[in-house]
């Protein structure tokens, strides 16, 4: 039983050390909205969510008030919309996501995932459609994220869909190039997305999860690196047994707030996903982590082996603290949104190739990179090739949302604000891998995919 004495143990973590609940995401189904007519679709999905989410935002601030938590985001996640449009006769899906977009800022919510298309083994007309709007959608809209799965471990990576997604963050980029190109930076290329995600822009609320629940995202990055100062020169075993311990406190707040957000709104709880995700405010960074173990620089030789100790021990830490962790639930590696991270991008030490590497061993994967602006798509879409086949091979979650800024080049910055940060121009391989990605096809799930 979780009691707010508890969370009085906290109060240094949250004063100091910049420990928050980064999300209260709820998902809602949409199965339940899908018409044949584009414009009674479109009023159903506005009405439901502002029916179930009407009082998510002020729920979140009353916890905040009473238990001195900072709640930075609330969020909604809806079914994947190519589902629910699929009965629609309408061949443009802009209208759903305008419609997204409208209840959002109904209900007052800081983003709004769902804008997303399932394709890991094919496209239906429903799917294609949806992802031939995308960077439309995302251009006219400002709270909708969009995502797109396109690999599991068990069905391989649908290569026409990567190479068609190459295209789609190339179009984005472009219809947004007057802010950055920041439509880029709400599209994520997943393989093996997870149904329960509360994190931004790869949330939706996947059809084996109930009507409406709630999952909570918690953050800590700071927290951990406090704590790995008290373990200075000690061996790597102390070192992650003292993660192990953090994360446990930090999921403990996770908890609370996701119970008390469940009793008061009525809905079922779901998870809580511990990820260490960081903030550009100093002092709320992975990378310091991975330095406070001993690296000079993140980047150096033993960074992965690093962060593989993190995760691993984020991971240990949050399942001692509750039966309902889920989601993601490890350490984000965000270079826009991490000041570590762009302060070793811009001195060099820190590649998309480390990176790459990286991701093998983290949440996610390849978050939040800018790139120059004339990196062609079917070099984008081999990058997305790469990180998948790594989520597939691995049987993890791994994930693109890359940012080719336009107009930009390496050595120049690019700012999205807030907690997205800014990011240097990262140099991209120049060979061309245009024949392998035009060869289309589907590249066959590994043989341990086959457990049945």
């Amino acid at each position: 039983m979780i009691n707010q004495g508890e969370i009085l143990q906290t109060i240094e973590m949250i004063d100091q050390q910049h420990l928050d609940v980064r999300t209260i995401t709820m998902g809602i189904s949409l199965r339940d909205c899908g018409h044949p007519d584009i414009k009674v679709s479109c009023d159903k999905i506005y009405d439901k969510i502002c029916r179930c989410a009407g009082n998510l935002v002020r729920t979140g601030e009353q916890i905040e008030a009473e238990f001195g938590i900072p709640i930075v985001n609330k969020r909604i996640s809806v079914t994947p919309i190519s589902l629910v449009a699929e009965c629609c006769e309408a061949e443009d899906y802009v209208p759903f996501a305008k419609a997204l977009d409208r209840a959002a800022k109904e209900v007052g919510v800081d983003f709004l995932g769902g804008y997303s298309a399932l394709v890991h083994k094919g496209c239906t007309v429903g799917d294609s459609r949806l992802i031939r709007s995308i960077p439309q959608a995302l251009a006219e809209t400002d709270l909708v994220c969009s995502s797109v799965n396109v690999g599991t471990t068990r069905a391989g990576i649908n290569m026409n869909a990567v190479r068609r997604m190459g295209e789609i963050v190339k179009q984005t980029a472009e219809l947004t190039r007057d802010n950055g190109s920041l439509g880029c930076a709400k599209l994520v290329v997943f393989c093996n997305a997870v149904e329960d995600n509360p994190f931004m822009a790869g949330a939706f609320h996947g059809i084996g999860e109930p009507e409406c629940e709630i999952n909570v995202g918690v953050s800590g990055p700071g927290v951990v690196y406090e704590a790995l100062k008290a373990a200075k020169g000690q061996p790597l075993d102390v070192v992650a047994e003292t993660i192990k311990r953090t994360a446990f406190r930090i999921t403990r707040v996770g908890q609370l707030v996701a119970q008390e957000a469940s009793s008061r709104l009525g809905v079922p709880f779901g998870v809580v996903d511990l990820s260490l995700a960081p903030t550009p405010a100093i002092g709320d960074s992975v990378a310091d982590i991975l330095e406070e173990m001993g690296l000079s620089s993140v980047g150096a030789p033993g960074t992965t082996a690093a962060l593989a100790l993190l995760n691993d021990a984020v991971k240990k830490g949050g399942v001692m603290a509750s039966s309902n962790v889920g989601g993601l639930s490890g350490a984000f590696i965000p270079v826009s949104e991490d000041a570590g991270m762009i302060a070793a991008a811009k001195a060099g030490h820190l590649s998309i190739e480390k990176l790459e590497a990286m991701t093998c061993v983290c949440s996610v994967g390849l978050d939040m990179i800018a790139i120059p602006g004339d990196t062609s798509a079917e070099t984008i879409a081999a990058i997305i090739a790469d990180e998948a086949a790594i989520g597939m091979v691995n049987n993890k979650t791994t994930a693109v949302r890359i940012i080719p800024a336009v107009g930009k080049k390496v050595g120049d910055m690019v700012e999205f604000g807030g907690l997205l940060g800014s990011a240097p121009i990262m140099p991209v391989n120049t060979c061309s891998p245009a024949e392998f990605v035009m060869r289309g096809g589907r590249i066959p799930a590994p043989m341990h995919s086959l457990r049945n």
